[in-house]
Protein backbone atom coordinates (compact mmCIF):
# COMPACT_ATOMS: atom_id res chain seq x y z
CA UNK A 1 0.00 0.00 0.00
CA UNK A 2 2.55 2.85 0.58
CA UNK A 3 4.16 1.26 -2.49
CA UNK A 4 1.21 2.37 -4.44
CA UNK A 5 0.91 5.52 -2.58
CA UNK A 6 4.16 6.62 -3.62
CA UNK A 7 3.76 5.95 -7.11
CA UNK A 8 0.01 7.71 -7.31
CA UNK A 9 1.43 10.55 -5.59
CA UNK A 10 5.21 11.15 -6.05
CA UNK A 11 5.41 9.61 -9.54
CA UNK A 12 8.07 7.34 -7.85
CA UNK A 13 9.15 3.94 -8.73
CA UNK A 14 9.69 2.31 -4.72
CA UNK A 15 13.13 0.06 -4.73
CA UNK A 16 11.12 -2.95 -4.42
CA UNK A 17 8.31 -2.44 -7.19
CA UNK A 18 9.28 -3.59 -10.32
CA UNK A 19 8.25 -1.45 -13.72
CA UNK A 20 5.43 -4.10 -14.42
CA UNK A 21 3.81 -3.16 -11.23
CA UNK A 22 4.69 0.64 -11.54
CA UNK A 23 2.95 0.59 -14.73
CA UNK A 24 -0.46 -1.30 -13.54
CA UNK A 25 -0.61 1.22 -10.90
CA UNK A 26 -0.26 4.22 -13.23
CA UNK A 27 -2.47 2.75 -15.62
CA UNK A 28 -4.96 1.91 -13.24
CA UNK A 29 -5.19 6.17 -12.51
CA UNK A 30 -5.19 6.88 -16.20
CA UNK A 31 -7.80 4.31 -16.55
CA UNK A 32 -10.03 5.56 -13.87
CA UNK A 33 -9.51 9.03 -14.73
CA UNK A 34 -11.21 8.03 -18.41
CA UNK A 35 -13.52 6.12 -17.14
CA UNK A 36 -15.15 9.12 -14.83
CA UNK A 37 -14.68 11.65 -17.77
CA UNK A 38 -17.08 9.86 -19.54
CA UNK A 39 -19.51 8.77 -16.67
CA UNK A 40 -19.50 12.42 -15.67
CA UNK A 41 -20.35 13.06 -19.89
CA UNK A 42 -22.74 10.95 -19.08
CA UNK A 43 -21.08 8.40 -21.68
CA UNK A 44 -23.09 5.46 -22.70
CA UNK A 45 -21.05 2.20 -21.86
CA UNK A 46 -20.04 0.74 -25.44
CA UNK A 47 -17.59 -1.43 -27.54
CA UNK A 48 -15.78 1.64 -27.66
CA UNK A 49 -15.39 2.82 -23.92
CA UNK A 50 -14.31 -1.09 -23.25
CA UNK A 51 -12.21 -1.17 -25.56
CA UNK A 52 -10.81 2.54 -23.93
CA UNK A 53 -10.44 0.78 -20.56
CA UNK A 54 -8.12 -1.92 -21.94
CA UNK A 55 -6.39 -0.02 -23.68
CA UNK A 56 -5.47 2.46 -21.06
CA UNK A 57 -4.95 -1.05 -18.30
CA UNK A 58 -2.58 -2.61 -20.62
CA UNK A 59 -0.19 0.51 -21.88
CA UNK A 60 3.08 -0.59 -21.86
CA UNK A 61 2.12 -4.46 -21.22
CA UNK A 62 0.16 -6.20 -24.23
CA UNK A 63 1.16 -5.33 -28.05
CA UNK A 64 -2.65 -5.92 -28.82
CA UNK A 65 -4.26 -3.95 -26.48
CA UNK A 66 -7.89 -2.80 -27.42
CA UNK A 67 -8.18 -5.78 -29.75
CA UNK A 68 -10.38 -8.50 -29.41
CA UNK A 69 -8.57 -12.03 -28.71
CA UNK A 70 -7.17 -13.48 -32.04
CA UNK A 71 -6.79 -17.08 -30.82
CA UNK A 72 -8.25 -19.08 -28.23
CA UNK A 73 -7.30 -18.45 -24.25
CA UNK A 74 -8.91 -20.16 -20.82
CA UNK A 75 -9.15 -19.64 -17.43
CA UNK A 76 -6.46 -21.17 -15.20
CA UNK A 77 -8.90 -23.72 -12.91
CA UNK A 78 -12.14 -22.98 -14.33
CA UNK A 79 -14.50 -26.21 -15.52
CA UNK A 80 -15.81 -23.78 -18.66
CA UNK A 81 -14.90 -22.87 -22.26
CA UNK A 82 -14.50 -19.18 -22.82
CA UNK A 83 -15.70 -18.10 -25.91
CA UNK A 84 -14.27 -18.26 -28.89
CA UNK A 85 -12.13 -15.52 -31.09
CA UNK A 86 -14.65 -15.87 -33.73
CA UNK A 87 -17.77 -15.55 -31.90
CA UNK A 88 -16.57 -12.35 -29.53
CA UNK A 89 -16.92 -9.64 -31.28
CA UNK A 90 -20.92 -10.45 -31.52
CA UNK A 91 -21.15 -12.02 -27.79
CA UNK A 92 -19.39 -8.47 -26.63
CA UNK A 93 -21.95 -6.38 -28.97
CA UNK A 94 -24.47 -8.29 -27.39
CA UNK A 95 -23.55 -8.19 -24.13
CA UNK A 96 -23.24 -4.25 -23.45
CA UNK A 97 -26.69 -3.76 -25.27
CA UNK A 98 -27.97 -6.64 -23.45
CA UNK A 99 -26.32 -4.72 -19.95
CA UNK A 100 -27.84 -1.07 -21.16
CA UNK A 101 -31.01 -2.47 -21.58
CA UNK A 102 -31.40 -4.00 -18.17
CA UNK A 103 -30.15 -1.13 -16.33
CA UNK A 104 -32.30 1.38 -17.89
CA UNK A 105 -34.72 -0.52 -16.67
CA UNK A 106 -33.76 -1.10 -13.57
CA UNK A 107 -34.78 0.97 -10.26
CA UNK A 108 -33.87 -0.58 -7.28
CA UNK A 109 -30.54 -0.40 -5.91
CA UNK A 110 -30.29 -4.06 -5.56
CA UNK A 111 -31.52 -4.98 -9.02
CA UNK A 112 -29.17 -2.63 -10.65
CA UNK A 113 -25.90 -4.64 -8.70
CA UNK A 114 -27.48 -7.83 -9.24
CA UNK A 115 -27.74 -7.25 -13.11
CA UNK A 116 -23.89 -5.58 -13.06
CA UNK A 117 -22.87 -8.46 -10.97
CA UNK A 118 -24.61 -11.27 -13.39
CA UNK A 119 -23.03 -9.36 -16.79
CA UNK A 120 -19.63 -9.12 -14.61
CA UNK A 121 -19.65 -13.15 -14.64
CA UNK A 122 -20.72 -12.88 -18.44
CA UNK A 123 -18.06 -10.70 -19.30
CA UNK A 124 -15.42 -13.58 -17.51
CA UNK A 125 -16.73 -16.02 -19.59
CA UNK A 126 -16.40 -14.29 -22.70
CA UNK A 127 -12.88 -13.48 -21.68
CA UNK A 128 -13.00 -11.29 -24.58
CA UNK A 129 -9.26 -10.25 -24.70
CA UNK A 130 -6.24 -12.18 -24.80
CA UNK A 131 -5.13 -10.57 -21.14
CA UNK A 132 -6.19 -8.11 -19.12
CA UNK A 133 -9.98 -9.29 -18.70
CA UNK A 134 -9.96 -9.62 -14.83
CA UNK A 135 -8.92 -5.77 -14.32
CA UNK A 136 -11.04 -4.92 -17.40
CA UNK A 137 -14.00 -6.37 -15.81
CA UNK A 138 -13.75 -5.40 -12.98
CA UNK A 139 -13.90 -1.63 -13.82
CA UNK A 140 -16.82 -1.88 -16.35
CA UNK A 141 -18.21 -3.31 -12.83
CA UNK A 142 -17.79 0.28 -11.40
CA UNK A 143 -18.81 1.79 -14.87
CA UNK A 144 -21.97 0.73 -14.54
CA UNK A 145 -22.13 1.83 -10.86
CA UNK A 146 -20.92 5.33 -10.74
CA UNK A 147 -23.05 5.98 -13.49
CA UNK A 148 -26.40 5.35 -11.65
CA UNK A 149 -24.57 6.92 -8.69
CA UNK A 150 -23.66 3.73 -6.40
CA UNK A 151 -20.76 3.61 -4.50
CA UNK A 152 -17.74 1.21 -6.47
CA UNK A 153 -17.11 -2.35 -5.54
CA UNK A 154 -13.58 -2.23 -4.31
CA UNK A 155 -12.46 -6.20 -4.01
CA UNK A 156 -8.98 -6.11 -2.18
CA UNK A 157 -6.83 -8.88 -1.47
CA UNK A 158 -7.87 -10.35 1.25
CA UNK A 159 -11.33 -10.93 -0.53
CA UNK A 160 -10.18 -12.63 -3.95
CA UNK A 161 -10.62 -16.15 -2.67
CA UNK A 162 -14.20 -15.52 -2.55
CA UNK A 163 -14.52 -13.77 -5.57
CA UNK A 164 -12.47 -16.46 -7.52
CA UNK A 165 -15.27 -19.03 -5.84
CA UNK A 166 -18.14 -16.31 -6.72
CA UNK A 167 -16.88 -16.23 -10.59
CA UNK A 168 -16.40 -20.31 -10.94
CA UNK A 169 -19.52 -21.36 -9.02
CA UNK A 170 -21.73 -18.30 -11.20
CA UNK A 171 -23.29 -17.70 -8.12
CA UNK A 172 -24.96 -14.38 -8.67
CA UNK A 173 -27.25 -14.52 -5.26
CA UNK A 174 -23.93 -14.64 -3.18
CA UNK A 175 -21.34 -12.60 -5.43
CA UNK A 176 -24.39 -9.68 -4.84
CA UNK A 177 -25.13 -10.02 -1.75
CA UNK A 178 -20.82 -10.23 -1.15
CA UNK A 179 -20.95 -7.09 -3.73
CA UNK A 180 -23.26 -5.18 -1.34
CA UNK A 181 -21.67 -5.38 1.88
CA UNK A 182 -18.12 -4.62 0.55
CA UNK A 183 -20.23 -1.51 -1.67
CA UNK A 184 -21.85 -0.22 2.06
CA UNK A 185 -18.08 -0.19 3.40
CA UNK A 186 -17.07 2.11 0.83
CA UNK A 187 -19.56 4.25 1.01
CA UNK A 188 -18.85 4.64 4.76
CA UNK A 189 -15.12 4.97 3.86
CA UNK A 190 -16.44 8.03 1.57
CA UNK A 191 -18.52 9.21 4.01
CA UNK A 192 -15.73 9.52 6.70
CA UNK A 193 -13.83 11.15 3.64
CA UNK A 194 -15.52 13.74 2.76
CA UNK A 195 -16.63 14.75 6.24
CA UNK A 196 -12.60 15.33 7.12
CA UNK A 197 -12.14 17.62 4.03
CA UNK A 198 -15.75 19.20 4.60
CA UNK A 199 -13.71 20.19 8.13
CA UNK A 200 -10.42 21.04 6.31
CA UNK A 201 -12.08 23.02 4.21
CA UNK A 202 -13.58 24.89 7.65
CA UNK A 203 -10.85 25.34 9.15
CA UNK A 204 -8.93 27.25 6.21
CA UNK A 205 -12.47 29.26 5.84
CA UNK A 206 -11.98 30.24 9.16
Amino acid sequence: MPDTVSIILHNTIPGKTSRREYFEIENHRETFHYMLENVINGTALSLSIIKGIHERLTDRLLVDKEQFKQSENAIMGADFKTASPQETPHLMKQWVDNLNYQLEHATERDDIVRIVIDFHIQFERIHPFSDGNGRTGRMLINYSLLERDLPPLIIRAKDKPDYIHYLGTANIEQFTEFALERMKEEAERLKCFMNVEEKILKDWDE
